[in-house]
């Protein structure tokens, strides 16, 4: 089974090299077949530059450049489009998913589930330097999800997951224009009837770069995905159920 890796990157000179050493070690350690897909999201900065020269030290990397609209999820929705693996992972620029959870969500697909989804707020799981304002809208609004969908899953919004090929294809078209992709992946699959399993894991804050998330447009942006995934689950009579 083929891992593909999607990494957006705008403007990550200070992380990727770092980021894309360390993700390649760890897999090619543990003998995984997979593909580092790095998005260059219209950087301005020597992330175009860094990615070429570490083309020739990583075998396994594919630089792709965001040919569309500039933005996160633009640059992820490119990526989801041209990996060629038989699964595929989105993760950061910036080092904070640990590749050593990665191996352990490849390992827990291969018995059989549609999706391994992390979590970072149950036994096992661990955050470091997490902005407690961050984690405060974070905890409220994955407990919403939770309520709402009447579901244990607490880490709907970490875009820290992994998803066969045929759950990406089966959640398409995708809605969303900005971060809240990274609640309409899971909350679809899962509405979906895809199967999950959920691993904890751990997440560290950038060391290098900023961030892209603005935490105050998010809001009725996560509002609309959520609403729109619970019409789907009570009124869409099945249609887009798995098959």
């Amino acid at each position: 089974m083929k891992l593909s890796v999607v990494i957006p990157a705008h403007n990550e000179e200070g992380s990727i090299a770092e980021t894309l050493r360390s993700l390649y070690v760890v897999l090619a350690k543990e003998g995984i077949d997979h593909e580092i897909v790095v998005v260059n999201d219209h950087s301005k900065d020597g992330t175009a530059q860094l990615l070429a020269d570490l083309g020739t030290e990583i075998a396994t990397l594919r630089t792709l450049h965001n040919e569309g609209p500039g933005g996160f999820v633009f640059a992820v929705r490119w990526g989801l489009e041209h990996y060629t693996g038989d699964c595929v992972a989105i993760m950061m620029a910036d080092l904070s998913d640990d590749p050593v959870d990665l191996v352990r969500f490849y390992r827990k697909m291969g018995e059989g589930s549609d999706c391994v989804f992390g979590t970072r707020w149950s036994r096992g799981g661990k955050v470091y330097d997490y902005p407690w304002v961050k984690k405060m809208i974070n905890r409220t609004a994955n407990n919403l999800v939770r309520f709402v969908f009447r579901m244990k899953y607490n880490d709907c919004t970490n875009a820290f997951k992994l998803y066969r090929r045929g759950t990406i294809d089966g959640i398409k078209p995708f809605l969303s224009p900005h971060f809240n992709l990274t609640l309409e992946l899971p909350l679809k699959a899962i509405v979906r009837g895809y199967s999950y399993a959920v691993l904890p894991n751990s997440w560290r804050n950038r060391k290098a770069g900023e961030s892209k998330l603005k935490i105050k447009e998010m809001g009725s942006r996560y509002f609309f995905i959520m609403l729109y995934c619970l019409i789907e689950k009570y009124f869409s009579r099945g249609d887009f159920m798995k098959r």
